[in-house]
């Protein structure tokens, strides 16, 4: 039985993506989601598949981007010419997106290029030139299955207005919306850090019962799901700051 054309590059990004998932949450190994993208936009090309083409394109620049996570959560530097390498990989996965003429996929590689900028480079109004209208394209990438996508975006958005414009209450709203996202996908290793971030958010507007309370469901998460130690201490480190706001609310509240 001969395997129509473009199927199997999609199983390899499947594969490929499930392979990522797995370094950026537990292992801290990409070599071979790498790998796997690698050979899938090969094949897609091949095939002349465009849409696959850009997925694995956005694969690679994603892959990318997590490992220099790895490196900055660890205290590193990330060198300019691997942020540099980053930025060409997901200008060029937006460009092949935009010839698709594909919403999701295009509203997921703004997002990846707003990621250059809003986390390496630490330049918010540069990222926010790509992440605006990845957030006008989020419904796009949800109706498209793109769960985790979808989360994404809104989760840098509720950054945006946790960091930079101070409006905790919005970070609240866009963080929970991110961590309803990753909850319909049914992968737990992707809720302890929505919960982290929402956690913040919480805090952050003077709800520190329901901060201590997301913390505290990430700790049992993160511990239980085996994930990389950065990311445990991530949830550690939340609850610790929630609980102690907890106790000095509690104390001021007796006073």
């Amino acid at each position: 039985m001969t395997t129509p054309p473009g199927l199997a590059a999609k199983a390899l990004c499947a594969a490929a993506d499930e392979a990522l998932t797995e370094a950026s949450f537990r292992t801290g190994e990409f070599a071979e989601a790498e790998r796997l993208f690698t050979d899938a936009r090969e094949m897609a090309a091949r095939d002349g598949d465009s849409e696959c083409a850009a997925l694995a394109l956005s694969g690679l620049g994603l892959t990318m981007h997590m490992r220099n996570i790895g490196q900055l959560v660890e205290g590193e530097q990330v060198p300019d010419d691997a942020v540099a390498a980053q930025e060409a990989l997901m200008r060029e996965a937006l460009a092949a997106w935009e010839k698709t003429g594909n919403a999701a996929g295009t509203g997921r590689a703004l997002f990846g290029l707003s990621l250059v900028f809003q986390v390496l480079r630490r330049d918010w109004n540069g990222g926010m030139t790509y992440l605006w209208p990845a957030f006008g394209l989020a419904e796009a990438v949800e109706e498209s299955g793109d769960l985790y996508g979808a989360s994404e975006i809104h989760r840098h958005v509720g950054f945006y207005y946790l960091y930079r414009d101070l409006r905790p209450a919005e970070a609240v709203r866009r963080l929970s919306c991110s961590l309803a996202l990753r909850e319909r996908i049914g992968d737990l290793r992707r809720v302890p850090s929505a919960l982290v971030a929402l956690g913040h958010a919480q805090l952050a507007a003077g709800d520190a019962r329901h901060a201590a309370a997301s913390a505290y469901r990430a700790v049992e998460l993160a511990r239980a799901d085996g994930l990389l130690p950065w990311r445990i201490r991530s949830a550690e480190e939340i609850l610790d700051k929630a609980d102690a706001a907890v106790r000095a609310g509690g104390r001021l509240d007796a006073g």
